[in-house]
């Protein structure tokens, strides 16, 4: 009796202990779309169509921290004049970033186990990344996928990258989506999904 009672006290403490020392990073994954053919005078067009949507990672509840453009479209990234901006938007807004019903889009969310040590070192660089924007935002150069994951390479929850092999890797959300979706089977982690309206055609993993 004593010794089963040490078992289960050592297998408390164990996981109080383990459970301190982590915590979760939530990647949101807003799928590209565009309208069905028989829809198009109703629903919006999307910037980037199919292959378009948008990242945005939670560190803390209900503040999701996604890059995002400022002012107007640069074809290729500038280091001065930036027009670029990290921002942070409850998950209501963020889903809603395109101007539609957050309910009805496409979605998944991908739950990553960290460490204390990287909940703290994500912090730091969002922190500094809303601060002062650290790029441009650029048809070639960095977007909302490769942005995504340069915060991620830095966390080493995914191969760290220059900046050049980045954006170029990383063109578009699908690209980063695969590479997290991958880890997520490969580690475990929970995926959560939302399908989108039947009026749009959404894109596929």
């Amino acid at each position: 009796m004593v010794r089963l009672v040490t078992i289960i006290l050592i297998c408390f403490v164990w996981t109080r202990a383990h459970s301190q020392d982590t915590v979760f990073l939530k990647v949101h994954f807003l799928y590209g779309s565009k309208p069905l053919k028989k829809y198009k005078e109703t629903e919006r067009k999307w910037f980037g169509g199919v292959l378009g949507g948008h990242v945005g990672i939670e560190g803390d509840s209900d503040r999701i921290v996604n890059f995002l453009k400022k002012g107007k479209l640069h074809w290729f990234a500038k280091k001065k004049n930036r027009h670029s901006r990290y921002g942070v938007h409850t998950e209501k807004q963020f889903y809603s970033l395109f101007r539609y019903n957050p309910d009805s889009v496409k979605k998944a969310v991908v739950y990553i186990h960290i460490t204390h040590q990287q909940k703290q070192q994500f912090d730091s660089i969002t922190a500094a990344y809303l601060k002062e924007t650290p790029y441009d935002y650029a048809f070639i150069g960095m977007r909302c996928g490769a942005a995504a994951y340069d915060i991620l390479g830095q966390l080493n929850i995914l191969p760290r990258y220059s900046y050049g092999k980045t954006y170029r890797k990383i063109f578009y959300p699908k690209k980063l989506r695969k590479r997290v979706l991958k880890k997520a089977a490969s580690n475990g982690w929970l995926v959560v999904r939302q399908n989108g309206s039947t009026t749009r055609k959404w894109e596929r993993d």
